[in-house]
């Protein structure tokens, strides 16, 4: 899909006035405090991804902090408790409010063990998204098309994908339990950043 490099932040006003934003990230690897937060792409219910490349080791990125901290913009992800924690750990912010196409998923679709992006794009919009750069190197000086494609497909389908599991959710009778799942998303990433990262608190014994 049609994209925008941005180096450092997002422009000033890019996405003013929206209700609500895709969100994703690239990292270096997925361990946190080792592995380090490289690429953000973002995008509105239409129009093109904006994919922000931080200038590391630094995270000033002003104009993405405040739209992830907005109370008015609903930031949409697939597994934002990893993206969530990274942004607490390197951009020091609380994203809210948020929803997650992957908890929506395993709340929904309790019929398949399948709640990867790839699967669940192509059971409910029928569309294929291709994860062969995922596991490229995103923290190269300059990213190649071919990851900046990648990137911006990310972030394509979720606005759809929130709109067909809500509908799930609701014919279920779960759509409450997800909005509190939702809710504590927040503070799960924060456990996970303070170390409690493989450990369920709420587990016996």
């Amino acid at each position: 899909m049609p994209h925008h490099l941005h180096l450092g932040d997002l422009p000033d006003g890019v996405f003013e006035g929206v209700a609500s934003l895709a969100i994703d990230t690239e990292t270096m690897g997925l361990r946190l405090g080792r592995d380090p937060l490289c690429v953000v792409q973002v995008r509105g219910p239409q129009g093109e991804a904006h994919v922000v490349q931080f200038r590391r080791p630094a995270y000033d990125a002003p104009n993405l902090k405040r739209l992830l901290v907005d109370p008015k913009v609903l930031k949409i992800f697939h597994f934002g408790r990893f993206d969530i924690a990274m942004f607490q750990l390197h951009l020091g912010v609380v994203t809210a409010p948020v929803y997650c196409t992957k908890i929506a998923s395993r709340l929904a679709r309790t019929y398949t063990d399948r709640h990867g992006l790839k699967d669940v794009t192509r059971e409910l919009l029928g569309v294929e998204v291709s994860k062969a750069q995922q596991s490229s190197d995103w923290g190269a000086a300059q990213l190649s098309p071919d990851q900046l494609a990648y990137a911006a497909s990310d972030v394509e389908n979720l606005h759809a994908l929130k709109a067909k599991l809500d509908e799930m959710l609701i014919r279920e009778g779960r759509m409450t339990l997800a909005q509190a799942c939702f809710d504590f998303l927040p503070a799960r990433a924060a456990l996970d950043v303070a170390g409690w990262e493989e450990v369920d608190i709420f587990a016996h014994g």
